[in-house]
């Protein structure tokens, strides 16, 4: 397989108010919600760098696409990273997602190897991590 990932899908609760926790608390770019005229197609794009697109999509939707029994989100399955090119900027993304009305489950303080990160939750149990590593900025900064 070759690596060529070009959407990360999140199952939500509810798409509107994930939505404006997306666009309007972390200001996410996005068109909004389309695929609302199919039945299960409901759905809300964020773009990314990179080419890299966020989705969210309501988890009963995806129960159903998939033929899978719904179940609760583990914040603890997996981690979605985003990465700043300021160390200031941990401090002001994790604001935000506070504001937004993401749970702060780790305060932004220095990491093991020398960076600074925190981590949030966002209304779904998502689990973020912002992190500001001087060894590995992105390369679009």
């Amino acid at each position: 397989m070759k690596p060529r990932i070009s959407v990360l899908t999140i199952g939500v609760a509810d798409l509107e108010q994930s939505l404006a926790f997306y666009r309007d608390g972390l200001g996410l770019p996005t068109e909004g919600i389309v695929g609302r005229e199919f039945e299960h197609g409901a759905v809300a794009f964020f773009e990314l760098s990179g080419g890299l697109k966020l989705a969210i999509w309501p988890q009963d939707d995806i129960a159903y696409d998939t033929g899978l029994a719904r179940t609760p989100v583990s914040s603890t399955s997996f981690t979605i990273g985003h990465n700043v090119v300021r160390r200031e900027e941990v401090d002001e993304v994790m604001g935000e997602a506070r504001r937004a009305g993401a749970e702060i489950i780790k305060a932004a303080q220095e990491t093991f190897y020398g960076g600074y990160a925190g981590y949030f939750r966002d209304p779904n149990g998502h689990l973020w991590e912002i992190v500001w590593n001087p060894a590995n900025l992105p390369e679009d900064e």
